[in-house]
């Protein structure tokens, strides 16, 4: 279990439609839709929701959009678009719980998982129209992490004890058992599988059963795996002293993923080459809550600094004001807000 689990990287822009300015990720953080630029500049939300997918050609993310209800809550497809923050919603799918949608390579579908009295995997056409059952689980069982094959005429998925590959008329392709394929690894509904831009690899995100040292950290011990497709090959590619998971493509030696460094209260996102080497951090908490500490200084500084002046001339946010006790006042109020 991860102590905490504030980012969920879910999607990159795919390096074959998306120019290197347009290349972004999306990802998950306190329930709302969050995107940055590669290097983590340009971080923005853009919605409220979960299990964000951003398209090939960066210019929408599909995402999952949760409505409470006095029962259970009903998940619904939405898709938000980059240039104007238009967002549609998949109302017409036959179910109030959908989930995990994944852009196929060309845009032009999206594959995602549906619940009908059994959990179904399932495509649809981006603006909810063509939805099609690809196959059913059986009983209580479901499918985790669709992923497209590069030909788009088949997904891969995982059932926890499995990893299928699954063609679009419902035929099981392949079938590789996690415990097996990948020593001392199982995996979860957490469980993340994404196949590499040359279709050559999944990148596989498992548990391991092995003992570690860290006090922060209840449960099994989190790594990457790649797992080539023709030769059933497996490759780790985290070493044990690096917790990682929830990993997605850059580019065929180059991945993104989520980690929790030793003493550090939440996870950020790093970039890596599959050979271990070049870590970076794309995306730091620890340097985000510095920043916002920075803010929340200067702004109780402006506090102070505006307590202090009378009736007179101010340079407020850079802008020069004249005013009263009464506008003073409403001034403080305003930074409050800011601030809090």
């Amino acid at each position: 279990m991860k102590v905490s689990r504030l980012l969920w990287l879910l999607c990159f822009a795919s390096a074959g439609l998306a120019t290197a300015a347009q290349r972004q990720f999306a990802f998950e953080r306190d329930n709302g839709i969050w995107v940055a630029n590669l290097d983590g500049t340009n971080e923005r939300k853009i919605a409220n929701g979960i299990f964000p997918a951003i398209s090939p050609d960066g210019a929408s993310v599909a995402f999952v959009a949760v409505e409470p209800s006095e029962t259970t809550s009903i998940r619904r497809i939405a898709i938000v678009q980059l240039s104007d923050g238009k967002t549609s919603v998949l109302n017409d799918l036959p179910s109030d719980n959908a989930y995990y949608p994944v852009w196929s390579p060309d845009g032009k579908r999206l594959a995602l998982l549906v619940r009908q009295n059994v959990w179904q995997l399932a495509t649809v056409a981006p603006d909810g129209s063509d939805f099609s059952i690809v196959k059913s689980a059986v009983g209580s069982g479901a499918f985790y992490s669709p992923s497209w094959a590069r030909d788009e005429a088949s997904l891969f998925c995982h059932d926890i004890t499995n990893i299928h590959q699954v063609s679009l008329d419902g035929q099981i392709l392949s079938t590789w058992n996690v415990e097996k394929v990948i020593p001392n690894g199982s995996m979860s509904a957490d469980g993340r599988i994404v196949l590499s831009p040359d279709g050559r690899k999944l990148l596989v995100s498992v548990d391991m059963g092995e003992e570690h040292n860290r006090p922060d950290w209840d449960g099994p011990p989190p790594a990457l795996w790649t797992l080539e497709i023709a030769t059933q090959k497996p490759r780790r590619i985290t070493p044990p002293t690096l917790f990682g998971w929830d990993g997605c493509w850059i580019d065929n030696q180059t991945v993104l993923f989520l980690s929790q460094p030793v003493g550090e209260k939440f996870a950020s996102i790093f970039q890596m080459s599959l050979d271990g080497k070049n870590q970076q951090c794309a995306l730091c908490q620890r340097q985000r809550a510095l920043v916002s500490a920075q803010e929340l200084l200067r702004l109780l500084q402006r506090l102070v600094d505006l307590a202090r002046v009378g009736a007179a001339s101010l340079r407020v946010f850079g802008t020069p004001a004249a005013f009263a006790a009464d506008d003073r006042r409403d001034r403080l109020n305003d930074l409050i807000r800011l601030i809090f």
